[in-house]
């Protein structure tokens, strides 16, 4: 099933509890919340305080997306602050590291993620692929929203769907990045089941109708 993972990076913090709602009554699956510390990535966006406040605003799931150096320092952290996924980035830390970051994720009762860079081939989730619920492929450079999709990921999207299919079939398949009415079937056609728009939806006035075309596109 197609799941919208609509980004509070393009959301008005000024009424984040309110933006949220505002997805939720319109449709939304996921909210994707989008953590950056200005060193793994170029920006600096949220972090523990925000998803703890997200999570005493709403019920919805919150994915978790980690554009942070070392995240196994603060995994444990953002499961008790509330986040339902943690994904982190494979190009982050050691295989070692991530994969202890992975465990901790499990061990809080979380589900768990993994992301790559544009750059980053597909092979490299060959560590992680009975490990996760949900593999992340960027189609955009992480670090700033707007961006322009990168159609050559759809590559790696049907190489990761058809990576997971033999061991991990139940896995999501997430694309992050450029996601509107246009871009989505081709991410659909890829094998991608979870998409992430920011202001495809929060752009839009009518957030239920601009969820509604990403969906039925």
């Amino acid at each position: 099933m197609l799941k919208i993972a609509p980004s509070i990076l393009a959301a008005d913090f000024a009424r984040l509890g309110e933006e949220v709602e505002d997805i939720r009554r319109g449709g939304a699956d996921f909210v994707h919340v989008d953590v950056m510390d200005g060193c793994f990535v170029p920006n600096i966006s949220v972090g523990i305080p925000v998803v703890a406040s997200l999570r005493k605003a709403t019920d919805m799931f919150l994915d978790v997306h980690l554009m942070i150096d070392r995240p196994v320092r603060y995994v444990e952290r953002f499961c008790r602050a509330g986040a339902d996924l943690v994904n982190l980035h494979a190009e982050a830390d050691s295989l070692e590291n991530n994969l202890e970051a992975l465990r901790i994720i499990r061990a809080n009762g979380k589900k768990c993620g993994v992301t790559l860079k544009p750059a980053t081939p597909a092979e490299a989730l060959s560590p992680y692929l009975e490990l996760v619920d949900l593999v992340l492929i960027m189609t955009v450079e992480p670090g700033f929203g707007g961006q322009k999709f990168m159609d050559d990921m759809m590559d790696k999207v049907r190489a990761v769907r058809r990576m997971l299919d033999p061991v991990n079939p139940g896995c999501d398949v997430e694309v992050d990045g450029g996601v509107d009415p246009q871009t989505a079937p081709i991410c659909k056609a890829a094998g991608a089941n979870v998409l992430v728009a920011g202001s495809a939806v929060f752009g839009k006035a009518d957030r239920a109708a601009a969820i509604e075309a990403i969906r039925n596109s």
